[in-house]
């Protein structure tokens, strides 16, 4: 071994001494072992000429930081395969999949592990480089595991938007997580940051000067080089710039481009031929707004989750016909393929698509617009457009009002009614939690009775929803499969077809409802996409993952056009059959649709309408958010009266299990017993109090408020519904 020891020849009593065991490195030489347990030098200026020079660690940890510092680029490598990995397992609950993933798409493996590499590469600008790589890595596996809690819960995967959401979700983590769950994750968080802790104080820590400029140079360049990279990616079909199903997308993909894309890539890019003499031009075809009120009806859109016709699925076999009724219309009325923008998930892609008349390949891949633009600004749409030639507008949707924000979007899109989960009447659902969708056919019919206008009403069914089950849990099903070898996907097969049976079932009894309804109406139909059962285009006789059908019933004996139409046309197609132009976008697919440049003019107008100057409504947005209702009809009480035990019998109307008591403006406690009566225990009232019955959500969020109920007068009087 050799000792470096600063020579002395001045005999001054005090010296500067740096003392431990050290290894030291000299410039473009290898290391030199010595274990002289101390360093002296003249004065402390020498000292730090010395340490500019070298590089100094402590020896306890030497080999390790030998390897990163001679090596760091193959460590860095290394880690970032080795976390790519742990992500996909993750992401795929499986450490098997995670192998065949990097078996049967190495490429999009490395792509992935470079992406890493790269963020990895800023561990340089640290002296504790390796805490500073544990930081990077340990903020990939938490995206990882981010992903996997989402996953273990709902269809689509962790996006960047979710990021923004993060408390709204804590506040919900006991509707996902049992309290051993939280306690392990908890016990597990802590040793994880005793870790961190540990190897910031007792880890290694490289004592000389960072090269910055050679550091900021190399990172710098890895950084510029991921655009050229993914650019390549796109080209060579490693990877893809639009993810038709986000999940699918981020299996094919892997998490970490998919993440990023989520995260960087939003909205819509600025054309390059846009000007407010470009919008002039395209607008000048579409002339201006052409209807007569009286001759127009009810619109009502429904929205079916996950409906199509199953005959279409090759080899497979039905005892009888899984859609009756759906057929039925097709021969009779307007219906044709229908191109959505989605596969297998993504219902709230395809609603945007047609309320707005929005082409979604000009957003960001993957970009769900409801939670990005769509949530805080207003955007022209249908309902706006019928709203401002009389029209009241309504949604109905018999899950959550929470769920793709809708409660929130809605008022953004105007629509002035929304009848959620919350507020409808639902008594039965399906074994995996789905409300049935036959109750909306009277929620449907409320919307058109509440109003003395025409109306624009907006469905989004989910009893079909996935994913489904590959056990048996359906006891005799009324649609029984064959056909197949593969027991767990018959299972999940019929499972999905006799969803999609019962929901065929509501459209029959809802178009004999409309039949003896004394108004105008016409009903649109259609999938939003297929269901997620694994199909790949040769299992559909097709040949097609992105089309559902449609099917345009009316009492009015509109003339049947058959046709082919995509989700961002349909709006615009109903409203042409109905002789109604308005709108911007409605104009214009109706004009422009067969003539040049009508992809690229759509893309400048959804650039100027949602990110621009807004040149189509000449510098200013005419519409202004809707001011929300939840529901149509009123929560009322009837009566109160005391059993024999002292319990309150409330009576009165349209309750369900989210209706919440209050008495003199306090909670109490409630039992749901039916729509009409509610029952509550433990309380004691007196002649005065003030009754009400609120409906609110499972996080405690009133959704709308009751009519007051005073029981000495026995009457109710008005009180302001939520806004």
């Amino acid at each position: 071994m050799k000792v470096f020891k600063k020579k002395d020849n001045k005999k001054e009593p005090k010296k500067k001494k740096l003392t431990g065991l050290f290894q030291k490195k000299k410039k473009n030489q290898g290391l030199d072992e010595f274990d002289d347990n101390s360093l002296s030098f003249d004065d402390e200026s020498e000292m730090d000429e010395w340490l500019e020079d070298e590089i100094v660690i402590p020896k306890k940890p030497a080999k390790f930081l030998i390897f990163m510092e001679r090596y760091s680029v193959l460590f860095f490598i290394l880690v970032a395969m080795f976390l790519d990995f742990a992500i996909e397992a993750i992401s795929r609950f499986s450490f098997v999949e995670s192998f065949q993933y990097i078996i049967h798409s190495f490429d999009v493996f490395l792509f992935n592990s470079f992406i890493i590499y790269v963020t990895l590469n800023l561990a340089y600008f640290f002296k504790r480089r390796l805490f500073a790589t544990m930081i990077i890595g340990g903020i990939w596996l938490i995206g990882g595991l981010a992903n996997g809690g989402v996953l273990s819960y709902r269809t689509t995967p962790f996006t960047g938007t979710d990021i923004k959401l993060v408390f709204n979700a804590m506040t919900l983590i006991t509707k996902y997580m049992s309290v051993d769950q939280m306690i392990l994750a908890t016990i597990l968080a802590a040793l994880v940051v005793v870790l961190y802790i540990y190897t910031f104080f007792k880890g290694p820590k490289i004592q000389g000067k960072i090269k910055w400029r050679k550091y900021l140079i190399c990172v710098t360049a890895l950084f510029l080089s991921l655009a050229p990279g993914v650019k390549f990616g796109v080209e060579y079909k490693i990877v893809s710039s639009y993810f038709g199903n986000i999940a699918n997308a981020y299996m094919d993909y892997g998490f970490p481009y998919c993440f990023w894309c989520t995260v960087l890539a939003k909205g819509i890019d600025t054309p390059n031929n846009y000007s407010e003499k470009d919008i002039r031009e395209i607008l000048q075809f579409d002339g201006t707004d052409n209807f007569d009120i009286k001759k127009t009806p009810n619109v009502i859109f429904i929205q079916l989750e996950s409906f199509f016709d199953p005959t279409h699925i090759k080899g497979v076999k039905y005892s009888e016909d899984p859609i009756p009724n759906f057929r039925q219309l097709k021969r009779e009325y307007t219906s044709g393929y229908l191109t959505v923008p989605v596969v297998g998930a993504g219902t709230a892609n395809t609603e945007f698509e047609v309320l707005t008349g929005m082409n979604l390949r000009y957003f960001g891949p993957g970009e769900y617009p409801y939670k990005t633009i769509i949530r805080n600004n207003v955007a022209e749409s249908v309902a706006f457009n019928l709203l401002d030639i009389g029209y009241n507008t309504h949604a109905i949707h018999n899950n959550e009002a929470s769920f793709y924000g809708r409660k929130l979007v809605f008022a953004n899109l105007g629509i002035e009614t929304f009848s959620s989960e919350e507020i409808l009447y639902l008594p039965e659902y399906t074994p995996l939690g789905w409300a049935k969708d036959a109750t909306l056919k009277d929620a449907i019919m409320d919307c058109l009775k509440s109003t003395d206008k025409k109306d624009f009403v907006y469905t989004i069914t989910v009893q079909a929803h996935g994913g489904y089950p590959t056990e048996p849990i359906l006891e005799n099903p009324v649609i029984e499969v064959s056909g197949t070898d593969d027991e767990g996907w018959r299972n999940s097969v019929e499972y999905f077809v006799n969803q999609n049976y019962e929901t065929d079932q509501f459209i029959g009894e809802l178009v004999k409802a409309l039949e003896e309804y004394p108004e105008d109406t016409v009903l649109v139909l259609f999938g939003d996409h297929l269901p997620s059962l694994g199909f790949e285009e040769s299992d559909l006789d097709n040949g097609s993952l992105f089309e559902t059908e449609y099917v345009i019933w009316d009492n009015m004996d509109l003339e049947i056009t058959d046709r082919p139409v995509t989700t961002y046309q349909l709006s615009a197609f109903v409203l042409d059959k109905l002789d109604i132009h308005v709108g911007t976008l409605m104009k214009y697919h109706q004009r422009r649709e067969d003539t040049e440049n009508y992809q690229t003019d759509l893309e400048i107008l959804q650039y100027d309408m949602l990110y621009g100057n807004q040149y189509v409504y000449g510098g200013e947005l005419p519409y202004e958010r809707v001011a929300l209702k939840m529901g149509v009809k009123d929560v009322t009480i009837s009566s109160i009266e005391k059993d024999q035990l002292g319990n309150l019998i409330i009576n009165g109307k349209n309750f369900n299990p989210f209706s919440q008591v209050k008495i003199n403006s306090k909670d109490v406690d409630e039992v749901y017993i039916d729509q009409n009566t509610l029952l509550v225990t433990d309380v004691i009232t007196t002649r005065g109090d003030i009754f009400q019955v609120n409906q609110v959500t499972a996080a405690g969020n009133t959704m709308r408020r009751g009519v007051l109920f005073t029981e000495a007068e026995g009457e109710g009087r008005r009180f302001d519904m939520l806004q």
